[in-house]
């Protein structure tokens, strides 16, 4: 039941959160999570625990310890999932297994036997599975999804999407892991871009690409590893294009080569516009219009919720309590992942690859959606 209704929970008052990881990311999603109402985290894990016990003290948590911690906590309904790549699916299969609805960091898992088999032990168990990003909630995307629905730019078309920095290792104090087998440009910022464009054209059903790696060896620039060289295992730079199941067609650029910063480009081409996005790694932005004739484009602020990471997990909760669809669905992450996987195959075998997966159409948030009202 990853991505299907459930019967609505008998429970009442907040939804209890246990987060499994203590890393960075961890502090973008509990400014969030511990100040949303219908939200309570009760536990920090973390293989560390004195790494889990820094960032209870410092967002109040209670609790606090190792994996078990978390998974065995009676209060417990929902794990949020902030491991390193690698270990996505195995902690996400231990939870499952404890009897918990489980929220994952992106990428789902790194290849397309592990993703199936969480969301079949998933669905054995009657468990929701929830997944990164969950950008296209925010107030900008959604906005843009609206006037598209609405039909400001006509039928869509196509897309282009440009990501190019010169890579993290210049900012990240521990970046090699952004350089090795399930991350690179394309697995690390892939799912931002393909998640905002299924959201527009339905499920990808081809793609093909090309790829390349400008260095063997890269070297951290910043922290207290700066100096340091690590091995760099993946393609750094992807160009794909994707078709779409109603023949909608992509163009994208996922790169970690250019001195030129272009990040967060997503424009969309309709039979009456081009539709600007705001950059699909944030939750906010204004949208941008322009229509044949116009001399310049017509901004059009965003509305609705930004609050940034942790609106999967509260539209999970509150969509749990009330028996509904959640909308950033294990199956959605798994069609993203699914495509990612026929992209370097494609650049493997320099072939177009056919995506077999399908990811079903996630409901708009309503306009007046607000994730600090309590509900529960």
């Amino acid at each position: 039941m990853s991505g299907a209704a459930s019967t609505p929970s008998s429970l009442r008052g907040p939804v209890g959160v246990a987060v499994i990881g203590a890393g960075v990311i961890s502090k973008q999603y509990l400014d969030n999570l511990t100040a949303f109402p219908d939200l309570k985290v009760h536990v920090i894990a973390d293989l560390f625990e004195e790494a889990a016990e820094a960032r209870a003290k410092e967002y109040g948590v209670p609790e606090w310890g190792g994996v078990d911690a978390a998974l065995n906590h009676p209060d417990v309904e929902i794990i949020v999932n902030l491991t390193i790549p690698a270990a996505h699916v195995e902690v996400a299969t231990a939870a499952v297994n404890a009897g918990k609805h489980v929220w994952t960091e992106k990428p789902f898992s790194l290849d397309r036997e592990s993703g199936l088999g969480l969301l079949k032990t998933a669905d054995a168990a009657g468990l929701r599975l929830g997944c990164a990003p969950d950008t296209f909630l925010g107030a900008g995307l959604q906005t843009a999804r609206r006037l598209i629905e609405r039909g400001d730019i006509g039928t869509p078309l196509t897309a282009m999407t440009t990501f190019q920095t010169p890579g993290p290792e210049a900012w990240h104090p521990n970046p090699a892991f952004l350089f090795q087998y399930g991350a690179g440009p394309l697995f690390d910022m892939g799912p931002y871009y393909l998640t905002a464009l299924v959201q527009t054209f339905g499920s990808v059903r081809k793609v093909a690409a090309v790829g390349s790696k400008a260095k063997e060896i890269r070297v951290i620039g910043s922290g207290p590893k700066a100096g340091e060289e690590f091995s760099v295992e993946v393609p750094t730079h992807v160009s794909a294009m994707a078709q779409f199941e109603d023949g909608q067609s992509s163009h994208s650029v996922f790169s970690f080569e250019s001195p030129r910063l272009r990040m967060g480009f997503v424009e969309i081409t309709g039979t009456e516009a081009t539709i600007s996005l705001p950059d699909p790694n944030y939750f906010d932005g204004d949208v941008r219009l322009w229509r044949a004739g116009d001399e310049d484009w017509t901004v059009i602020p965003a509305t609705g919720a930004a609050n940034g990471r942790g609106l999967g997990v509260l539209d999970m909760a509150r969509s749990i309590r009330a028996g509904v669809p959640h909308r950033a669905t294990g199956n959605l992450a798994y069609h993203v992942l699914d495509t990612m996987v026929s992209i370097s195959e494609s650049m493997e075998s320099g072939t177009f690859v056919d995506v077999e997966s399908s990811a079903p159409a996630s409901a708009a948030l309503p306009e007046d959606w607000n994730p600090t009202a309590p509900t529960l």
